[in-house]
């Protein structure tokens, strides 16, 4: 700091910088905030930050994402009219109970992104052409019979989840197939990744191997009853089939998992002792992309289906319709992408109750999923649709957060974040 010609140190002015930014925010009035998520730690822990969106200025940075925090840092705000959000049920329980008088908005980047998401699970079902090898199926997979439970609900759910799994075996063994039957044509290993999209190193690997590699499952914990799964096997053999009891036996053994988790794999075994029948596994026809010969992933599949025709460019376009030869699905999820579009732009919720309606008759797993979520959240996607408000300028913001927090290294404590992430008063600045 002397050579900057300062006569103070940098431990001095951070501290001053602290105490003057918490003055002028406990005086801030805000209307309409804007409330994300940031990660401290990518998929483990997370903060929350706080953006007035009229002023488009951080109000305050809260070190957990939790309702409680979020409807603690509300309820000293009775002057808030308007909280935008993603759909982070967290931030609309902490709204809900905070600020009860204001009016949630939800983003609708984030409802169009939660929209991608659903076609791509449902594409899923179909199978996809690249990823990870997948764990190897066990007796319960392979018969069907884990696919089943008596509530219609958990039954869709069920089906849906071994749907996905047979799909993504099947487009895996197709794959190997196919690499296996190139190299013995006499292809080499870049001739073999230009036709079928694989890097060479996997390709390397495969044409060495008689099956598709599986992947090594994880050594059960504690906390997982796969750990006691002897033992609960032998309990569920001598008729003990009470999933309270087996839960109170294998807890006095060191289990330290939920009851939830010892459900779910009881829960299976049920099905098998009901002897269900298999689920019906309809064949499907994988698009092609006309360009390369590549098998068109759902990833993109999903990502195209949401772009409008202006937006697309010829190759783009020709996948388009490649994909709508190949799947009706994915002829049903466009039309209803473009409505949704339509929705956005028309600043109305007049069509939106039949949109929902729609999208549920379409008989398509996601759609109806997607729905359902929806709906639990009506108020907020009416008001997405009506209100001029998003989370945009925070998600701006939430950037510039992520670059001081990257700079500061092991300084980057809640404090001094929200404190460099706040604007300081200008008597302060011309202090300085």
């Amino acid at each position: 700091m002397g050579r900057l010609g300062a006569p103070v140190s940098d431990d001095t002015i951070l501290r001053h910088l602290k105490r003057r930014v918490a003055d002028r925010n406990a005086t801030t009035p805000v209307r309409v905030a804007g409330i994300d998520d940031w990660s401290w730690r990518k998929g483990s822990t997370y903060g929350a930050i706080v953006v007035d969106l009229e002023r488009r200025e951080v109000v305050d940075v809260l070190p957990d994402r939790s309702a409680a925090a979020t409807a603690n840092w509300l309820r000293g705000r009775p002057e808030v009219e308007v909280v935008s959000r993603d759909r982070c049920g967290l931030f609309a329980q902490g709204a809900r109970e905070g600020a009860p008088q204001a009016r949630q908005v939800a983003d609708r980047f984030h409802l169009l992104q939660n929209f991608r998401q659903a076609i791509e699970r449902q594409l899923s079902r179909a199978g996809r052409s690249t990823g990870r090898p997948l764990v190897a199926a066990s007796s319960e997979d392979e018969n069907g019979a884990s696919c089943f439970c008596s509530p219609s609900g958990q039954r869709q759910v069920a089906e849906h989840k071994h749907l996905v799994r047979h799909a993504h075996r099947r487009s895996r063994q197709e794959s190997f197939d196919q690499i296996r039957d190139l190299h013995k044509e006499g292809m080499t290993l870049r001739e073999i990744a230009q036709r079928t999209g694989f890097h060479w190193r996997s390709i390397a690997k495969w044409v060495q191997l008689s099956a598709p590699a599986e992947r090594t499952a994880i050594a059960p914990k504690p906390s997982s009853p796969n750990y006691f799964l002897d033992y609960l096997r032998r309990r569920w053999e001598a008729g003990c089939i009470v999933g309270r009891h087996l839960f109170d036996e294998i807890k006095r053994r060191g289990y330290v998992g939920s009851f939830s988790n010892l459900e779910r794999l009881l829960a299976k075994w049920r099905r098998i002792a009901a002897d269900a029948p298999p689920a019906t596994v309809m064949p499907t026809v994988q698009a092609v992309d006309p360009t390369t010969g590549w098998l068109i992933s759902p990833i993109v599949a999903a990502a195209l289906c949401i772009k409008p025709r202006a937006s697309l460019n010829p190759e783009q376009a020709a996948k388009i319709e490649a994909l709508k030869g190949a799947s009706t699905d994915f002829v049903v999820m466009r039309q209803l992408a473009m409505r949704l579009r339509g929705l956005f732009r028309s600043k109305s919720d007049m069509k939106l109750d039949a949109w929902l309606e729609d999208a549920h008759r379409s008989d398509l797993y996601a759609m109806q999923c997607f729905v359902r979520t929806l709906r639990q959240d009506i108020d907020a996607v009416r008001n997405a649709l009506t209100e001029c408000w998003s989370n945009g300028q925070t998600e701006g913001q939430i950037n510039r957060l992520k670059t001081l927090k990257r700079a500061m290294y092991g300084r980057a404590g809640a404090e001094l974040i929200r404190a460099r992430m706040l604007p300081a008063p200008l008597h302060f600045q011309h202090a300085l």
